[in-house]
């Protein structure tokens, strides 16, 4: 009985998980278009999620692979965003934060919207992203993180602990863009801005870096 209630409760989590994520991620849905639009080639985006970034796709991307630990494919939204895709499109069902199962040096691009809060070896993720990418390739991501004013990086220190363990292991306190450093990408520019919503959640790195060789 007690493994029939686990199971039943791991289906009902199944289910209920991507389709709040992808309720709750199209408030995000207005900086999606500035943020893509550098994008372009051969494209790995590492935290797919429920395909709220392919309609923001310009004409450059060749292919994209989609990588992600959360399937989605029972979402109908899902799957008509992917079946209006004017390019091949391969998805992959796993985290990011181990070996990635491609060739170094395979990608043109990697994107992240609002993914490097919520890996765990978010280290390792972003060294694994680094070998997939051509040498002059390009890193594109928009990410929530910790704020620039002390005050309100405090709060979010003192919140983090009880909101990972609320929202499925998200971070709110990330320092993005010394992250993104020490995986070894050279930042080529970064905008910070605070979004709609309360500040604790609310302080964007938007950029782009590159892979040296």
């Amino acid at each position: 009985m007690g493994l029939r209630v686990i199971l039943a409760g791991m289906a009902l989590r199944d289910f209920i998980k991507p389709r709040l994520q992808d309720c709750l991620m199209g408030m995000m849905d207005d900086l999606r278009p500035e943020t893509l639009v550098e994008v372009e080639g051969e494209v790995l985006e590492v935290g797919f999620g429920t395909g709220r970034n392919l309609e923001h796709y310009g004409s450059g991307v060749k292919s994209l692979t989609g990588v992600d630990p959360m399937d989605a494919s029972s979402v109908p939204k899902v799957g008509a965003r992917i079946a209006q895709t004017r390019f091949p499109l391969e998805r992959c069902t796993l985290r990011a934060d181990g070996e990635l199962p491609f060739d170094a040096g395979r990608f043109d691009c990697i994107v992240t919207t609002w993914t490097l809060c919520s890996i765990p070896e978010v280290s390792l993720a972003l060294a694994e992203m680094r070998r997939v990418l051509k040498p002059g390739g390009r890193y594109v991501f928009i990410e929530h993180g910790r704020a620039p004013n002390a005050s309100t990086a405090a709060w979010q220190d003192r919140i983090n602990p009880f909101w990972r363990r609320l929202a499925d292991g998200c971070n709110i306190n990330r320092r993005i863009d010394r992250l993104v450093a020490d995986g070894g990408f050279e930042l080529a520019s970064m905008d910070r801005f605070r979004a709609k919503g309360p500040g604790i959640f609310a302080h964007m790195y938007r950029g782009v870096a590159t892979r040296q060789a």
